[in-house]
């Protein structure tokens, strides 16, 4: 008989905290007899049809701080009466982190492990509700049987800034055979040079950095996704003259068949845990340009680099792609020139991105949760 085992997260929507969770099921299925609990009904990616989902309580998307920070414990003793006898209850960002904790606190059984996807001192560090957040991992993480980071840079946010000790680093995993795969179905982009980006149309992605750079360069952008930018940016889009060659995209079931079609991937986040998209793009063959900010970038680009070194004024040269500092439209212009105008560096990054990807596939990284668990 198969162990039981949980899995809370607040949602399967197209987040990459939500697509390391469905290959985990997939993957873990095969040897645990799994529950996954949501807080809101919102499954976006494919699981296995022997998945048991159960809806933990009344959240809803449209909570505010306050009323999320309150329903808390009532969805915590809720987590603890509906998740019986499991020895394993493990948790995907902060907020089902805070419930699986507090369930503990309430007398639920068995381990609880919770998992870190983004640097916290940067992803709470404004107003009331950052210092809130920062307050409960503080307090609560600790209380857990174990923490575990998805990057190196978000293990020393942990332990640095937070105090938690002992913080495991288990990186992303990835189906890249399936990627591979699904990158060959058909799409179509424009004639000329495309750069192409994936990620939440938020300002912590900083797409607008992007666009103020397409003014001065002779090339086409798609943007895969969606978020509550996208009319700000579509009008940044109009203004600057640049619907000829920026396009929004939306959200995309397989981003793969854009990606693979596309010459460069262009990322220009300002923080990061350990952005999935940069390994995707990848494994599509693409050369990739990225902001070096504190956690993930360098980590898959510059593996070979400390980690804690950041980049503020010059463009970086690294074994797996472009670094560029963040917010600095300058020289994210002038790593997007240095790539296209340059075909022997362009098919460089190309022939060696495959096989960094492969570093990240899932039966390499798999072993690690089973470890843990």
């Amino acid at each position: 008989m198969k162990q039981k085992l949980s899995i809370l997260i607040n949602d399967l929507d197209s987040g990459g905290a939500e697509r390391v969770v469905s290959i985990l099921l997939d993957m873990l299925s095969k040897k645990y007899n799994i529950t996954l609990f949501v807080l809101h009904n919102i499954i976006f990616y494919d699981i296995p049809k022997d998945i048991k989902v159960v809806i933990v309580g009344n959240s809803k998307l449209s909570d505010n701080g306050i009323i999320k920070l309150l329903k808390l414990p009532y969805l915590a003793y809720r987590y603890k009466k509906i998740n019986r006898n499991s020895p394993c209850s493990i948790s995907f960002l902060s907020r089902s982190n805070y419930i699986n904790i507090l369930a503990k606190l309430f007398g639920m059984k068995g381990k609880v492990v919770v998992g870190e996807r983004a640097m916290p001192s940067l992803q709470y560090n404004q107003g009331m509700q950052g210092k809130i957040n920062k307050f409960l991992i503080k307090t609560l993480y600790p209380k857990s049987n174990l923490v575990f980071a998805n990057s190196k840079g978000n293990a020393l946010d942990l332990e640095k800034n937070f105090y938690i000790k002992d913080v495991k680093v288990i990186n992303n995993l990835f189906d890249i055979k399936k990627i591979i795969e699904l990158s060959k179905e058909e799409a179509k982009l424009r004639d000329g040079f495309n750069f192409i980006t994936i990620g939440r149309l938020d300002e912590g992605k900083n797409h607008k950095l992007l666009i103020q750079a397409m003014q001065n360069i002779d090339a086409n952008l798609y943007i895969i996704g969606d978020g509550v930018l996208r009319d700000r940016l579509t009008k940044q889009i109009v203004d600057l003259d640049l619907t000829h060659k920026i396009f929004l995209l939306g959200k995309k079931k397989n981003p793969y068949k854009y990606l693979s079609k596309a010459d460069c991937f262009v990322f220009a986040s300002n923080r990061e845990g350990f952005p999935n998209v940069l390994v995707e793009a990848l494994a599509c063959g693409l050369a990739v340009i990225s902001t070096d900010c504190q956690s993930g970038p360098r980590e898959i680009l510059a593996p070979d680099s400390d980690i804690s070194f950041q980049l503020y004024k010059r463009v970086e040269l690294a074994n797996f792609g472009i670094l560029t500092p963040i917010n600095r439209v300058d020289r994210m212009l002038e790593a997007m020139n240095i790539i296209k105008n340059s075909a022997k560096l362009l098919d460089s990054y190309k022939n060696k991105s495959v096989q960094r990807a492969m570093e990240f596939d899932k039966d390499r990284i798999i072993d690690d949760f089973v470890e843990m668990i």
